[in-house]
């Protein structure tokens, strides 16, 4: 991972946390029912999740109670806009931003001396089955502050209006618990710490849960993908639901995108984008094991690449020309067929989320369609960062410089 820290390009907008900022988010993770961290410093992405202490914890969502109990801490300002790098949830990121967007100035005045813990409840105390996803329809966001720094507050009022009271001005006792509340807390008294819980409606969306689902509602029908096969062969004995159920490695999953007008393919278009060169790039980078040229080289020399291009076994290379090959014919006869002729991962890989589709279930489309085929190292980069990093590691080195410099070519 060093060329891609080198380049930015991995976790590289992550909050340090260092002092008393550790204190307070130990303070977070023992509320929240969590054993606190050993480190001295570690960093933080948007939610309060942090790489170092998972690597400690030897658990990547350690900010989870199972996988129906997601958690999020605030111990800084700015946490706002900071990526989400390990989501349970992808409208993980849209809760934060409605945290931020609602609450933004008392975060601010909170996280001066205490920190938040947040709790996002969608009314499941643990999941049973993997038809249970069907059941998050709105999530409650419930806030908790470290020390009760808001009952403290309310003390504090109520020791304040004792001492207006008749003679209390000259209760020493009273004079001690004053002094006690505002050594301990501060002044109190005008500042605005209470944070009503918000709700955030569900519509589509994918979570971790039952290793990786996608719950694609809004559509002609609502439509569950499945990334694990134990649990897809579970849920389809579960007749007591009215979706359509897929495991994301069926074939016929794609075409029911396409006909439900949630993915489309126009191979005449998709063989002008850059997208269609990736797609390419990444199919002959497959073929060619050892060569004379790094594969960067011979990516960004037209001639290395036509070379190689031919050096390939002829079937290989039917496949990655497969499209133009398909398309070519149709312009002569209509009697060629799509499936015969063109490789169907590599007609996956050339799909995209319908036009029609708003940005956020675009995002989401995204991240199903790069999963199904990842073939584009860019749309992979960007729609499932945690599939790439793992999918990075088994590259040739000269395929991770060009992936590299297509992404900063991209930014």
């Amino acid at each position: 991972m060093q060329k891609l820290k080198a380049a930015n390009l991995y976790q590289s907008e992550l909050l340090p946390v260092s002092g008393k900022l550790v204190e307070r988010y130990n303070q977070c993770l023992k509320t929240l029912g969590f054993s606190p961290t050993k480190l001295t410093s570690f960093s933080i992405d948007g939610i309060g999740w942090s790489p170092e202490i998972a690597e400690e914890k030897k658990e990547l969502l350690y900010l989870n109670h199972g996988e129906a109990n997601a958690h999020a801490i605030i111990i800084s300002p700015l946490q706002k806009g900071k990526p989400v790098y390990l989501p349970t949830h992808t409208f993980d990121r849209e809760l934060m931003k409605l945290v931020f967007k609602t609450y933004g100035n008392k975060i601010n005045d909170i996280t001066r001396d205490s920190a938040i813990c947040l709790d996002f409840d969608q009314g499941i105390d643990a999941f049973y089955g993997p038809m249970d996803v069907l059941k998050y329809i709105t999530i409650n966001i419930h806030f908790r502050l470290i020390n009760n720094l808001n009952k403290a507050q309310k003390k504090q009022h109520e020791l304040i209006e004792q001492f207006k009271e008749g003679n209390n001005f000259i209760d020493e006792t009273l004079h001690e618990k004053l002094l006690q509340s505002a050594n301990t807390y501060g002044d109190l008294r005008n500042r605005d710490l209470e944070l009503p819980e918000l709700q955030y409606s569900v519509s589509s969306f994918y979570t971790r849960a039952f290793g990786g689902v996608y719950v694609l509602r809004d559509f002609i029908s609502d439509i569950i993908v499945f990334e694990d096969e134990k649990w897809y062969k579970e849920a389809i004995n579960d007749t007591t639901h009215d979706v359509l159920m897929y495991h994301i490695n069926h074939d016929e999953l794609i075409e029911k995108l396409r006909n439900h007008l949630i993915a489309e393919c126009d191979l005449d278009e998709v063989i002008k984008t850059p997208r269609y060169d990736r797609v390419k790039k990444y199919e002959l980078s497959q073929q060619l094991k050892e060569t004379q040229h790094s594969l960067k080289e011979i990516f960004e020399s037209k001639i290395l690449y036509k070379s190689y291009l031919n050096k390939i076994d002829i079937n290989a290379l039917k496949k990655i020309n497969s499209v133009e090959l398909y398309l070519e014919r149709l312009e002569v006869s209509n009697e060629y067929k799509l499936k015969d002729m063109v490789d169907v991962d590599l007609y996956h890989a050339l799909h995209q989320p319908h036009s029609s589709l708003e940005p956020m279930h675009q995002d989401l489309i995204w991240k199903l369609l790069i999963n199904v085929s990842p073939k584009d190292v860019l749309f992979l980069y960007w729609y499932d960062k945690e599939q790439f990093y793992k999918t990075y590691e088994t590259w040739d080195d000269s395929f991770k410089d060009w992936v590299i410099d297509t992404i900063r070519n991209n930014i």
